[in-house]
This record gives structure tokens, C-alpha cells and sequence, in this order.
């Protein structure tokens, strides 16, 4: 791949040597852009409550998404391909889940999650990246816990349609 030069880099060159705008889009569209980098958190939230409720309008309760919140954070870790920092972490809960939690409800939970091996953090210049260090670790958690959720759910639903609810 051709090397990118730094935006003083552009403005610097003779005009034989001077990239156009054109070209510099095409370079920059083989880069991906770090805001777009929740899009697989954000389609998979949509395609799940698509899929179980259609149209029909569905809210997380928070009570629910803090008894899974290591799980949740976990996911949203696999998900991402970058900004996987606490506060990244925190605004997908508040925008894919409802659900507004507290620095203290979700950094503790992240330090536990790497003292277990199931994630890493990573010290950047103004913040700490988390990355799953045992992914296998990590799946089982999740694939753990998916089970508990599924079968309590299809619990409730036979109870729905079998029970005398009137």
C-alpha cells in the first residue's frame, strides 16, 4: 500500500508531487473511520430486536442489563474493532441498551473481568483500551449465559401458554 502522507506532508509538496483531493479520498477509504467502529454493536442490537419483536417497539430494563453486565461488556468488547475504552463501553450501553450506568457500576466490573484473564487492558496516552484476552474464556462466558437466558425464556413462555394466568 502506497505510504500516507500527514496532512503537513500534503501541503508541502511541488506541485508535480501534490496529491489531489480525489486521491486522498481514495486512499483514506481503505482506512476505517473510528467512529464507525460500534456499527457491528449497533446492527447486532437491531438485528436481534428485529428478529425477536419486528416492528414492535422493545426497552432493556436496567435491572436485567446490570444482572449480565459482564457478559454485556464482554460482547461489546468482541464487537468492537476499536474505542473498546470504558467510556465507549458506557455511551453503547446508554445508546444500544437504555440504559444509563455509573462509572462505578461498569469500571469495577471491567477490572474484575481482566484480574479473571477474560479481558486486557491496554494503557493508551489518555486512556485504558480493553481487548478479550482469553477468547475462549470469554465465548464460554458468554455462550454460558446465553443458555441461562434462553432457557429461563422459553421457561416463561411455555408458563405463558400452559398456565391458567386468568
Amino acid at each position: 500500500m502506497k505510504q500516507m502522507k500527514s496532512p503537513t506532508e500534503v501541503g508541502t509538496e511541488t506541485d508535480s508531487e501534490s496529491i489531489s483531493v480525489e486521491t486522498l479520498r481514495e486512499e483514506l477509504q481503505g482506512i476505517e473511520d473510528p467512529k464507525d467502529s460500534g456499527t457491528a454493536v449497533a446492527e447486532t442490537v437491531s438485528d436481534v430486536e428485529a428478529s425477536l419483536f419486528g416492528s414492535e417497539q422493545f426497552t432493556y430494563e436496567e435491572t436485567h442489563i446490570k444482572s449480565s453486565l459482564d457478559e454485556l461488556l464482554i460482547s461489546l468488547v468482541a464487537l468492537r474493532d476499536a474505542d473498546t475504552h470504558g467510556k465507549q463501553l458506557l455511551d453503547d450501553l446508554g445508546e444500544q441498551f437504555d440504559t444509563m450506568l455509573s462509572p462505578g457500576t461498569v469500571y469495577p466490573r471491567l477490572h474484575e473481568l481482566c484480574e479473571e484473564g477474560l479481558l486486557d487492558q491496554r494503557e493508551l496516552v489518555k486512556t485504558k483500551e480493553y481487548v478479550l484476552d482469553d477468547p475462549e474464556d470469554a465465548r464460554s462466558k458468554v455462550a454460558a449465559a446465553a443458555r441461562q437466558h434462553l432457557a429461563l425464556g422459553m421457561m416463561f413462555r411455555a408458563a405463558l401458554e400452559e398456565g391458567d394466568f386468568e
